[in-house]
Order: C-alpha cells, then sequence, then structure tokens
C-alpha cells in the first residue's frame, strides 16, 4: 500500500478534528489542543528551542498516521537525559545539535509516540514514518533521533527495529487495584507505613489546610492567576524557567476543560499551594506544583493524596505523578520501568553509546530490583 508523507512545521496545517482521530483519549498532551496552546503561546519555537516538525502519513487525502517531533538546539525539557552524549559529540569536534526528537515538550510522561488510526498494516505505517524521520535527519545533517517515553506498543515496535536501541529508565507509578476507598488502599500497607501516611495527613487537616479540586470548567481567572504565580515561584527557587505561560493554561482550560485537574490548597480563605494534573479516560498526570507558604507535609497531600483519592473515587486505574522522586515509594507509587528509543547517525558514536545503553540498562535493572526491596504494600 502506498502512503504519502507530508512534513509540516505546526499543527495550525491540519485539521484539529482530524489529527484528535489519531489520539489516545488517555493521553490528551498529544491532542491538537495542547500541542497548539503550545505553539501559540511560545512554550514551543525558537525562544526554547523546540522547532515543531511534524510527519504525517496520508492515504487519499485522508490523515492515517503520524508522528510528532520538534528539532531541538538544546536538551532542555525532555527528561531523558543526553548531555553526556552532546559533550562527546563536542570533544570529537562534531556537532551533537540540532537533533530531533518525538516526545510533548516538558512532559515526561508514558504515552504513544506513533500515532495511527486502527490499519491492519500498522507496521508496514510505522516503518515507512521511521524510514521517512531518518531519511529527514540525514538531509538536514541531525545527529540524532529520540523517541521518547514510549508506550507498550511502540516500545515493542522498536525494540524490533534494526536502526534503533532502546534506554532503560524508571519512574514511580500508582496502580489502581479497584479499591473502593482511600482507607481500603492504605489497607494493603504494612502497618508502619499505613500509619506514616495517615500521620503526613492529619497534619495538613491540623494545620486548618483546605483543598477545592477545580477542573476548566470550574477554575476561574483568579484561579489560574493564583496558580500561576505559584508555578513561577517554584521555578524561581529551583533557578528553571517558568516556561508555559498564564496564558497556555487558560487557554487549555477552555479548549480541553473536562482534561484539567486543579487542586487548590486554601488556608484562612487564602490559597497557599496548587497542584496541576492533566486526566486521561484512565490515567490521571501529575504535572505542577507550587506554593506561596510552608506547611508540614502540605506537598504529598496536594501531589500524590489528593489525587491518588480522586482516581479512587473517579475509577481511573493509573497515576503518573511525574519525574523521579524516590520518595513517592512510601506513598504507594512502584519503580515501573520507562523506555526510549534512539536513532544515532554517526556510525561510530552508535556502537560507542549501544554499549552505554547496555551498561546502563544493567545498573537501570539492579536500581529498579533494590526500589522494590522498599515496597509499602504487604508482601
Amino acid at each position: 500500500m502506498s502512503y504519502k508523507i507530508k512534513i509540516i512545521s505546526t499543527l495550525h496545517d491540519i485539521d484539529a478534528d482530524e489529527w484528535n482521530k489519531l489520539v489516545d483519549n488517555d493521553f490528551p498532551f498529544l491532542r491538537h489542543e495542547f500541542l497548539i496552546a503550545l505553539e501559540d503561546h511560545n512554550a514551543v519555537g525558537e525562544t526554547f528551542g523546540w522547532l515543531p516538525r511534524f510527519f504525517l502519513a496520508c492515504k487519499d487525502h485522508e490523515l492515517i498516521a503520524a508522528v510528532p517531533a520538534y528539532i531541538k538546539y538544546n536538551s532542555y525539557g525532555e527528561f531523558v537525559f543526553d548531555w553526556s552524549w552532546a559533550s562527546a559529540w563536542e570533544r570529537s569536534g562534531l556537532t551533537y545539535y540540532p537533533k530531533l526528537v518525538t516526545a510533548v515538550p516538558y512532559t515526561p510522561a508514558v504515552g504513544p509516540r506513533l500515532l495511527l488510526k486502527q490499519q491492519q498494516d500498522s507496521k508496514a505505517i510505522k516503518d515507512r514514518l521511521m524510514q521517512a524521520i531518518t531519511d529527514d535527519c540525514k538531509q538536514n545533517h541531525f545527529s540524532s533521533c529520540h523517541c521518547l517515553f514510549t508506550n507498550d506498543n511502540d516500545t515493542r515496535y522498536f525494540q524490533q527495529h534494526p536502526d534503533f536501541m532502546l534506554r532503560l529508565g524508571c519512574q514511580f507509578h500508582w496502580q489502581n487495584q479497584d479499591y473502593t476507598s482511600f482507607d481500603d488502599f492504605l489497607q494493603q500497607f504494612t502497618s508502619k507505613k499505613r500509619k506514616q501516611i495517615k500521620r503526613e495527613r492529619r497534619l495538613v487537616r491540623e494545620q486548618e489546610v483546605e483543598f477545592e479540586l477545580l477542573d476548566g470548567h470550574t477554575a476561574n481567572d483568579q484561579h489560574w492567576d493564583i496558580y500561576h504565580h505559584f508555578y513561577e515561584i517554584t521555578f524561581e527557587r529551583k533557578s528553571g524557567i517558568p516556561t508555559l505561560s498564564k496564558s497556555f493554561f487558560k487557554e487549555i482550560a477552555r479548549t480541553m476543560p473536562d482534561n484539567i485537574l486543579l487542586v487548590m490548597a486554601k488556608h484562612q480563605g487564602e490559597y497557599v499551594a496548587s497542584a496541576f494534573n492533566i486526566k486521561g479516560t484512565k490515567t490521571l498526570y501529575g504535572r505542577h506544583w507550587g506554593c506561596f507558604e510552608y506547611f508540614d507535609q502540605l506537598h504529598f497531600e496536594a501531589c500524590y493524596y489528593q489525587g491518588l483519592e480522586y482516581c479512587i473515587e473517579n475509577g481511573l486505574k493509573y497515576f503518573q505523578p511525574g519525574a523521579q522522586g524516590e520518595h513517592k515509594i512510601a506513598r504507594g507509587f512502584l519503580p515501573t520501568k520507562t523506555w526510549s528509543a534512539h536513532w544515532i547517525a554517526n556510525p561510530e558514536f552508535k556502537i560507542a553509546i549501544e554499549q552505554f545503553v547496555q551498561h546502563e540498562q544493567q545498573g537501570m535493572l539492579e536500581y529498579i530490583q533494590q526500589l522494590n526491596q522498599h515496597s509499602p504494600y504487604k508482601k
């Protein structure tokens, strides 16, 4: 079957409904509305070194598959770290940037990366797209192509692809075992760990902190103004860049309101902290946290326990609370393998990086095994 491959530099060139037919409803980050908001509010583009370059597969003028990708001039906002690779390139007198990255900018969430309608020859479509991508990398002298945080289907595909290598990472995810309540969830913990969480939640209540859970319909401009102030404070404390503007959050609240879960913490009538989440049909994705005033254990309550309780009450199966954080284990989030796939143009560097990721993978497997020994759940 013949497919026509198109390359576009903005999602404004594709109809929103047509694009969204390719998107899994459990992964809202790839919805047209979310990606367009990144474009329109300067979160991607030349300022931060994310230049959209989307690959489309069409048949008889119908969009049947796509790969959202970005030309990168840095490694900012990816969460799969390759700075040592870039340094090795430079020491050899070569140029690592630009490269091509298939990911959701600033979003270390596991999800689909190769988007397609249900087709019997899905592998053939993926092969055609990946061939177009690697050809494009060669033509434009990109050093490499990186497909980050792939879901199970895409990981299996890249595992069989002769030109890509897989790199193993680790996050901490939660899975709902059909819990009937938060207390039912805690009953699966050892006594010590159960008491610890109850104590943490009690301390927040004793400080007279209350919570409001809002979506895009119920959050108003004041909520977004306050939330974004907290968001900026967090990055300033960490010497980071608050990439996502207030207008970005307000736009996605308007265009995809049912996918928003904003946790607002209040003390004596004033908002003091917030946690921003995106929700799919089965999964809650924790993204950003910020606070104006310190309260003991408030971070755990706003970022984890409120989200866990929401998942249980609303029948969501999974909670991905973001990258890193071994402290999440004690709160019920277990070590979970994450994968990324990498294509390297330079043959000599390809061999060296293959050796690196193989060695790294063995260390990561041992690390995950050690972490699992600290599970809070009853054996």
